[in-house]
């Protein structure tokens, strides 16, 4: 294995050979344990350990990315002489005085540490758990994982660290059917911790929310379509600021003209009671960090300030394009991946109304507790999202359950017929893929009330 703070001088020369603005090393180490389990049976265990490196160069408009599982010298001079045959360029000024930073973030828990069968024994609590929530329930697959990353970053301006990036998650997805009518609940829980993390969420109760859920939209009646006011839960998490608005505010795609808010900069693109923000520092949050993967410090960045658009999502590449400092969001899948501006934590911030209030003033419309999966066209804004626990609103009450519900509307349009801002907070957390990538993230949001979105149903 290489020392990297030895040689990594003379790699970057390697790929820099023929020019370029920027040289970088990305040198990874995971160890990762996933279990999944289907029909009480396991289906599925993988653990083991993954190393390699890529070798990137910036060059004006172009980026030049190899990747390798040779981490020896040799291997990594290799990847690098690949990259700069690419490159013919002038020569910028570059630094190799390092001065190595060593981050991570502790755990009180290694999940390394916990032997298989106990794991296998908190999946199986889990799935029995949501089997005896009701006999309507038929099917249900529960997943476990854990991982550690251990990374090392090595740029041509200096900068050198390492970092060490633990991640904990399980899911439980169950099945209810009744007479003809079939459903699903979906639980997920995890974030950036150690074992631990079941010290506070109970693997049983895991699955029962699941179950719950999916009875629950067995008993419920079909979703009516039409245009009606939206009530979003803090439960939801923040789904619709993830996709709807977030994404539209990468710096990439600003940079391709792919964005509704491009040229909108400093613009009110919003009611002054919506603040958004991507902060990369929240404790324990799925997608939480010490630094990007290319090694710039996580920050909190204010991306909308009481409805003025004041902020870019940027990676270095976007952001020495745009004349902006790098907001610590160039995020990468893997060593096999090179660093795009991606989310961490995105937030729609709290506001003073009582979420109770919020409610009792619908006359009518939707309340949504639980969002499901969704998609946006970053050109125009159009996004449409499933609705995987929903209720009728009538005289301000939300008692009626709903299945088949989806949200149709227009990022930009709703962020300026926000009615309400509740001071609740509720997270959601998932994966988020862009570009063949995934990424761990989490997402945020008080209860809010949109003046009028399209409800998709199946009512007759």
């Amino acid at each position: 294995m290489i020392d990297l703070q030895k040689n990594a001088e003379a790699i970057l020369q390697r790929a820099l050979v023929n020019g370029g603005e920027l040289a970088e090393i990305y040198y990874e180490e995971r160890s990762l344990t996933s279990i999944v389990l289907e029909d009480r049976k396991v289906e599925k265990i993988v653990s083991g350990s993954e190393i390699g490196a890529g070798i990137r160069v910036l060059c004006g408009e172009r980026t030049l990315y190899a990747h390798t599982n040779d981490v020896t010298l040799n291997g990594l001079q290799r990847a690098a002489e690949t990259v700069a045959g690419g490159v013919s360029a002038p020569k910028s000024a570059y630094s190799f005085d390092f001065e190595p930073q060593r981050l991570g973030i502790s755990v009180q828990q290694s999940a390394q540490s916990v032997l298989t069968p106990e794991k296998l024994d908190l999946i199986r609590a889990a799935d029995a758990a949501a089997r005896a929530v009701d006999s309507r329930i038929v099917q249900v697959a529960v997943h476990y994982a854990d991982s550690v990353r251990r990374v090392v970053i090595v740029n041509s301006d200096g900068r050198y660290v390492e970092d060490s990036r633990p991640q904990t998650l399980l899911t439980v997805q169950a099945v209810g059917a009744n007479d003809g009518i079939i459903q699903t609940g979906y639980h997920p829980v995890g974030g950036t911790l150690g074992f631990e993390l079941f010290d506070r969420e109970d693997p049983e109760e895991v699955g029962r929310i699941a179950a719950r859920q999916a009875c629950l939209m067995l008993d419920a009646e079909p979703a009516p379509a039409g245009r009606m006011p939206v009530v979003l839960s803090a439960e939801a998490g923040g789904t619709m600021i993830h996709e709807a608005v977030g994404h539209g505010l990468e710096a990439d795609h600003i940079d391709k003209q792919m964005s509704k808010y491009c040229g909108r900069l400093h613009e009110m693109i919003a009611v002054p009671e919506v603040t958004v923000v991507d902060d990369g520092t929240v404790p324990q949050r799925r997608g939480t960090g010490c630094v990007d993967d290319e090694g710039t410090p996580t920050q909190r960045t204010v991306l909308i300030d009481h409805g003025r658009l004041v902020r870019f999502i940027n990676d270095l590449r976007t952001a020495r394009k745009m004349g902006h400092s790098p907001t610590g969001n160039g995020r990468r899948e893997s060593y096999q991946h090179k660093p795009i501006p991606r989310m961490t934590n995105t937030m729609l911030l709290s506001g003073n109304a009582d979420p109770k209030d919020i409610l009792a003033s619908a006359e009518r419309g939707l309340f949504v507790r639980k969002m499901g999966g969704g998609q946006v066209n970053t050109l125009n804004g159009d996004f449409v999202f499933e609705v995987n626990e929903g209720y009728l609103i009538r005289n301000g009450k939300a008692e009626t359950p709903v299945r088949g519900a989806t949200l149709i509307g227009n990022g930009p349009d709703a962020l300026m017929n926000v009615e309400a801002v509740g001071n609740d907070l509720g997270f959601g957390l998932g994966t988020c893929g862009k570009d063949g990538q995934g990424v761990p993230v989490s997402d945020a949001q008080p209860t809010i009330r949109i003046r009028e979105l399209t409800v998709g149903g199946t009512a007759r």
